[in-house]
């Protein structure tokens, strides 16, 4: 059961990731304005924040098994729909939906994982997590482009609807439910958000997983033009991002994972910020393909110690009553640091040198604004935590 709840974190990341290479030119058939792609391309990551949050407070009062049943099943209708698009606002509206439901997939499966999980364990359960997402960071994109230029766009939805639905009906049949009656009970104590953004531990998840994201939007946005500029095969740009990915799940799967268990997990995610933060101060200034392919391997190191961390801090430091919302919020932050990432730099029509530089900028003064925290109450309140 729970390669089967790995497997349905592949599925529904194969969703997000599949879109990148195919979208644009699907809203272009539709219509051919810039404005109008943009929105398109957009749409889903605002729709998916609203949904994420949705999500935690849904499965904080319903269980995460519900959740997830109805967000695999609903995400897969929606993406049959896309066949049938014909105007601009139909595929508006689609694409909200498709983000909506769609944000629902990634809280619940994180939260079935986290309760499954044994309290000493969260970090080693997260990596392995984390190597499903990476995966489908992979698979995703590949899958998108060589269906879609094989048979047509149309396969690539109908293809993961059937295997969203299969994946719905699978989940409801044979996944047990973690949710007792007392949490149920004391549901009303725990309905709001502020509460859950004040804990210092899960604050720091949160502006780690916005941290991440910022970079991650920057180099999915700078690294082609940086690729083009430098002359090389547009080919090289998918080349270098799944090598990111490669090193960051070969570190998910390899012994070394036991290392998000041994250490606490805020020092692990400082670490992997300081490492990504040096890895695109060194790309800013690569001008060779063996050079960038170190950098994508540092980045992929860093990546790999921060995400298993952040995600075990929601773990460690929520409950079942609260988890729920407290995974919600923290994907919230996932899909809101890609958008502002490369949202923000795309305003400022930045070269990709200064663009990476900003974002590692991002992710050092985070660092040491988290590492002035920790030591101003390494006395009273990490004792505490132990």
């Amino acid at each position: 059961m729970r390669y089967f709840i790995f497997f349905i974190v592949i599925v529904a990341f194969i969703d997000t990731f599949s879109q990148l290479p195919i979208m644009s030119p699907f809203a272009k058939s539709i219509s051919p304005s810039p404005a109008f792609i943009g929105l398109i391309v957009g749409m889903y990551s605002f729709s998916n924040m609203i949904g994420n949050v949705l999500a935690g407070y849904w499965i904080d009062k319903s269980g995460a098994k519900n959740v997830l049943v109805s967000g695999l099943a609903l995400t897969g209708s929606i993406l049959v729909l896309y066949p049938l698009v014909g105007t601009p606002m139909q595929l508006i509206a689609i694409r909200f939906l498709h983000g909506l439901f769609g944000g629902f997939l990634v809280p619940a499966a994180f939260t079935v994982i986290a309760n499954r999980g044994k309290s000493n364990k969260q970090g080693k359960a997260m990596a392995l997590s984390g190597a499903a997402v990476g995966s489908s960071a992979i698979m995703g994109p590949a899958f998108g482009a060589v269906v879609a230029s094989k048979y047509s766009v149309d396969w690539v939805f109908l293809i993961i609807a059937a295997t969203m639905i299969s994946s719905a009906v699978f989940a409801f049949t044979f996944l047990t439910s973690k949710r007792n009656e007392e949490a149920k009970r004391t549901d009303a104590h725990s309905e709001r958000l502020l509460p859950l953004m004040k804990e210092p531990m899960l604050a720091v998840s949160y502006a780690g997983a916005f941290s991440l994201m910022f970079a991650q939007g920057t180099l999915a946005y700078l690294l082609p033009l940086q690729v083009e500029n430098l002359q090389f095969n547009s080919i090289f740009s998918g080349i270098l991002l799944s090598t990111f990915g490669m090193t960051a799940i070969l570190i998910f799967l390899l012994p070394i994972n036991k290392i998000f268990d041994k250490y606490k997990h805020q020092n692990t995610m400082m670490t992997g910020m300081i490492i990504i933060g040096m890895a695109l101060i060194l790309l800013s200034s690569a001008s060779s393909l063996a050079y960038m392919f170190f950098c994508m391997v540092l980045y992929g190191t860093g990546f790999a110690l921060l995400f298993p961390s952040i995600n075990a801090l929601i773990a460690k430091y929520t409950t079942e009553k609260t988890r729920g919302k407290a995974f919600g919020l923290f994907y919230a932050f996932f899909s809101l640091g890609v958008v502002a990432g490369s949202t923000f730099l795309g305003v400022l029509g930045v070269s990709f040198r200064d663009g990476f530089a900003i974002a590692a900028v991002v992710l050092l003064f985070t660092v040491c604004a988290m590492h002035l925290y920790f030591r101003k109450n390494s006395t009273s309140f990490l004792k505490s935590q132990e």
